[in-house]
């Protein structure tokens, strides 16, 4: 997992509240179990006309968000089921980043285990980020993880907290079989002690 230390770019603007993980990545693209090609399915239903052409109205359609890292959301974002491919599709787009007023617990959990930074703030500071957003490529954000930061393009920032063990495993890269690689040198002590003291085992 790529570490997220800061993240620096351009913050696509999606003032919809409930966007639910069937809005992120549509059922259709639930048929793969692999993380890569489902950024052409990110919101495939608001991308995407009947026929198949880009809807011009979208946000990420629009040229100056076509690069977005940063996703500034309404609340209760990724709620719906459980699906892990929301994430995936997220990231495989390229957004690292989603700030909101609230996340699902499921989504929310499921964005640190694949490198990209859930940032809850208050309601007053959501409007103030979403107005930043939508001035388009004239105006960018900055998320300092470490500092737990996002600076505006005229010098204002947002302080977010984040949860200390989950923090540590984003600057760090780590997703649950890094942790558990990280105490390898543990893991091979205890079974050769294992194999040494019980070797009918």
């Amino acid at each position: 997992m790529d570490k997220f230390t800061t993240l620096s770019g351009v913050a696509a603007p999606l003032p919809i509240v409930n966007v639910d993980t069937d809005m992120i990545i549509p059922k259709d693209y639930l048929k793969t179990i692999k993380r890569t090609g489902l950024g052409k399915g990110l919101f495939a239903e608001m991308r995407y006309n009947e026929d198949g052409s880009e809807n011009p109205d979208f946000v990420l359609n629009k040229p100056a968000y076509r690069n977005s890292k940063i996703l500034v959301a309404g609340d209760n974002f990724g709620c719906g089921s459980s699906r892990e491919h929301a994430p995936w599709a997220l990231l495989d787009f390229g957004i690292r980043c989603v700030i909101s007023t609230s996340f699902a617990d499921i989504f929310y959990n499921n964005c640190f285990k694949n490198g990209i930074l859930p940032i809850v703030v208050s309601q007053e500071d959501l409007d103030k980020l979403m107005d930043d957003a939508e001035r388009g490529s004239n105006a960018t954000l900055t998320v300092d993880l470490e500092s737990q930061e996002i600076k505006g393009p005229d010098g204002g920032s947002v302080k977010f907290d984040i949860d200390a063990f989950k923090k540590h495993c984003l600057l760090n890269g780590l997703d649950d079989i890094g942790l558990t690689m990280a105490k390898s040198a543990k893991i091979d002590t205890f079974e050769s002690q294992l194999a040494e003291n019980r070797p009918w085992a």
